[in-house]
């Protein structure tokens, strides 16, 4: 019997599912020890076992559920068979309870594109600045982003931490939520889920922008806003969820 569900809801069902998969074995390449790290371009442009990996799960996992998708990840792999521990075929059943954009209900699964950054923050993977890692699902419609997922692995690791030495009998106290690991997703006139909005700080004008990347453009037009703090932080989605918490 066919789903009742649109395309593009179940997508991003989809999405988050294979998202959270993909941040289940980052955290599980880092605890293992042998990151596998190769140069691409340069020095800071590296690549790791568990960005080879993420890819593999979260393409295939998609192309397996969605064939007639067009799958663009950022890593250059060479085609093989993927590993059946790596497939997620799972969805995210909450999203499945919200109402599709009428604007997309009609949307067929050839007609969308789907850009996977597996491990975006990888530098900062490689040198322990773990708050910065996010794996990147995005889905376009006619060269537009309309949807898209962000996870992050190691949402609150630093209270996930202190919890395990307090369950040690550490003093050491956690906050009030040490779940580790965080998933945000949205769609263009629906909304966005997965977080909680705070206020922005009265009157402040803050600015995140890159660590590891700048340029005296950068610079120039930053010192241009002339803003009252500057966050320089790795990772798109990172800086994202930042955003997000900021707004």
């Amino acid at each position: 019997m066919a789903s009742s569900h649109t395309v593009l809801m179940r997508l991003v069902a989809s999405a988050y599912s294979v998202a959270q998969k993909a941040g289940t074995i980052i955290r599980r390449v880092l605890a293992e020890g042998d990151l596998g790290i190769v140069e691409k371009t340069c020095p800071t442009d590296l690549q790791t076992k568990a960005d080879r990996l993420a890819q593999m799960s979260v393409c295939s996992s998609l192309a397996r559920k969605f064939p007639k998708l067009t799958i663009i990840g950022e890593e250059d792999l060479p085609s093989e068979e993927v590993d059946q521990e790596l497939i997620e075929d799972g969805q995210w059943e909450e999203i499945l309870k919200q109402p599709c954009p009428s604007q997309y209900s009609a949307i067929k699964e050839e007609d969308l594109v789907v850009w996977v950054d597996p491990l975006d923050g990888t530098k900062e993977y490689t040198e322990g600045l773990l708050d910065n890692v996010t794996v990147l699902i995005g889905i376009a419609y006619e060269g537009r982003a309309i949807a898209g997922v962000i996870n992050q692995p190691y949402y609150n690791y630093q209270n996930n931490e202190k919890q395990k030495l307090r369950e040690h009998g550490n003093e050491a106290k956690a906050g009030p939520d040490a779940v580790l690991g965080r998933t945000i997703w949205g769609v263009l006139g629906l909304g966005a889920f997965g977080f909680q909005l705070k206020e922005a700080p009265a009157g402040k004008h803050i600015i995140t922008t890159t660590r590891s990347h700048g340029s005296k453009l950068v610079m120039d037009c930053v010192a241009a806003m002339n803003p009252d703090d500057v966050l320089r932080v790795g990772g798109a989605g990172n800086k994202a969820s930042i955003l997000l918490k900021k707004l």
